[in-house]
């Protein structure tokens, strides 16, 4: 079952089209960053195939990898939120095919179609809610001296 993170899952059919007619394919090399954490973000991704990894930065020790992605999952969020500025890192963990996207592109089409806006900013929130969920629970496991306390 596809998870809400996933644009076949959170965009319907006529705001995907539109979308995905902004993308340009890419590639990327095993262990190639794709943004760094506090540098400007303008762009996203949307994965085809592979894994990426999202990093966070922490003062005296190696960076934290908090989350994986995979088939169909947005790479990115800071573009959507002034001032465009990326709050983590990311990195290919496998060789990756992703469609990319200007996101000043897709913010004129958000700001031209209140609707089309409307569902990127849903699912955009959806996706940075489970990514600082997933980072708290990862650095608690990291860092706290009993973990996440996550029984499951």
């Amino acid at each position: 079952m596809a998870s809400a993170t996933t644009l076949a899952s959170a965009l319907p059919a006529d705001h995907r089209e539109r979308l995905m007619r902004l993308a340009r394919e890419v590639f990327f090399e095993a262990g190639t960053r794709l943004f760094e954490e506090g540098r400007h973000a303008d762009r996203f991704w949307i994965i085809k195939t592979g894994t990426v990894a999202l990093d966070l930065h922490v003062p005296g020790r190696r960076a934290a990898i908090i989350d994986s992605l995979g088939h169909g999952e947005l790479v990115g969020w800071s573009w959507h939120f002034t001032p465009h500025v990326w709050q983590l890192g990311a990195a290919a963990m496998s060789p990756v095919r992703a469609h990319e996207f200007d996101a000043v592109a897709v913010r004129a089409m958000c700001e031209q179609d209140p609707e089309f806006g409307r569902a990127i900013a849903v699912w955009v929130g959806y996706v940075l809610a489970h990514r600082l969920h997933a980072a708290r629970t990862r650095l608690l496991d990291l860092y706290a001296p009993y973990g996440s306390g996550d029984l499951a």
